[in-house]
């Protein structure tokens, strides 16, 4: 594999914008002038930088993989590309491929009902609900708990956060509907704890992270300091995150409570890079985690029937992705502003994470960077 990593150095405002001669924008895509319409990554490049020179953008990693060639770019604070981000809800796959990896060494399976291995998950209609509705988002349970902002306030454990989703009514029949939960992530790392009597971060650690040479993750901070990742600009949060109160900053993204928190719906850390490996191991599957089959299951819709098509913890393209991503193309964003997406019909990765939460970057970095690279013609 052929590395070419730059770190790009700031361009002054009023030399981008002399190379901006047009500001076209053409979809959700804003290619920057003429010469840069030649190159969409450069476009790319310089998309981002913008944002970093008029002070919206604290940082950024950008790697994109094509023809068997990675490039990657970092911006504004993140000096190097294997600066350590917080990826929020791109931990949802991660988490997926480790109850999957249990699945692959047998003995349960994706119709096996959760109250099989939490018991206590049985009133009404939970009993009927599969490892398969935890994976895509069909369940029935809420994205996040009615006590969720109560629960962080107080630094509660992740123990208390799985009791009251034990407990948590149902939003609808599972298998129904598909609505996008982060309380199933939670069950299903909890199966996973249960069943391997393992911490689930250590179990990331050993089983997924490390088998795939993922050095710089981690499902909560593991052994990286808390000052040596990306502050997350919270300024622009989530509301279930604080939405950049003050009264929410001794457990918002950037606080010890929830880097250390391991949720495993959105906790994890990891580079550019790490995120790319992960990537890569359903692009090219090659047993060291997943057998070929249950990697190929992942990426596949299990949503037959619903209006969202979803893979077992993967988002499916293109929307969302890139508007020149097929059909097949695989991935998931998160909300403190990061994306990663990889597609099986170009061969194709893309990871873009930054600093600037979804609210904000996601019409103004993630899509449109996401829309540039897609494209078929990229300088890589």
């Amino acid at each position: 594999m052929i590395w070419n990593s730059r770190v790009i150095e700031p361009l002054k405002r009023r030399e981008f914008m002399g190379t901006l001669l047009t500001g076209i924008v053409v979809g959700s895509s804003r290619l920057m002038g003429k010469d840069t319409m030649k190159d969409p990554m450069e476009a790319a490049f310089q998309l981002i930088q913008a944002e970093v020179d008029t002070g919206t953008l604290e940082s950024a990693v950008l790697l994109v993989h094509k023809d068997g060639v990675n490039e990657s770019r970092a911006f504004g604070k993140a000096r190097t590309p294997q600066s350590i981000f917080l990826l929020a809800s791109i931990t949802k796959p991660m988490t997926a491929t480790g109850l999957m990896r249990l699945v692959d060494r047998g003995g349960l399976s994706l119709s096996d009902r959760v109250v099989k291995f939490i018991p206590e998950f049985s009133e009404g209609d939970r009993k009927e609900i599969t490892l398969k509705h935890l994976l895509t988002h069909t369940s029935g349970l809420p994205d996040q708990l009615p006590e969720n902002d109560s629960l962080r306030k107080r630094h509660a454990p992740l123990s208390e956060f799985v009791e009251r989703a034990v407990r948590t009514p149902l939003l609808f029949k599972p298998g129904t509907q598909y609505h996008y939960q982060s309380m199933g992530f939670l069950l299903a790392a909890e199966m996973v704890e249960r069943i391997t009597h393992m911490n689930f971060p250590d179990f990331m650690r050993e089983e997924v992270f490390r088998p795939l040479g993922m050095n710089r993750s981690a499902m909560d901070l593991g052994p990286f300091d808390l000052k040596a990742t990306m502050r997350s600009q919270t300024e622009f949060a989530a509301p279930e995150s604080g939405a950049g109160s003050e009264d929410s900053k001794d457990w918002d993204w950037n606080s010890p409570y929830w880097r250390n928190l391991g949720a495993p719906w959105g906790g994890a850390h990891s580079t550019a890079i790490d995120v790319f490996r992960f990537l890569d191991s359903f692009l090219n599957p090659d047993g060291k985690v997943l057998s070929e089959a249950t990697a190929r299951l992942m990426i596949q819709n299990h949503n037959q029937g619903l209006d969202t098509r979803r893979g077992l913890g993967f988002a499916l393209g293109p929307k969302g992705f890139g508007q020149h991503c097929s059909e097949s193309s695989f991935g998931h964003g998160g909300s403190t502003g990061t994306l990663a997406w990889a597609d099986p019909v170009t061969k194709r990765s893309c990871v873009l994470l930054t600093s600037l939460p979804a609210r904000k970057s996601r019409s103004l970095i993630l899509e449109p960077v996401g829309d540039l690279v897609s494209a078929p013609k990229v300088g890589v």
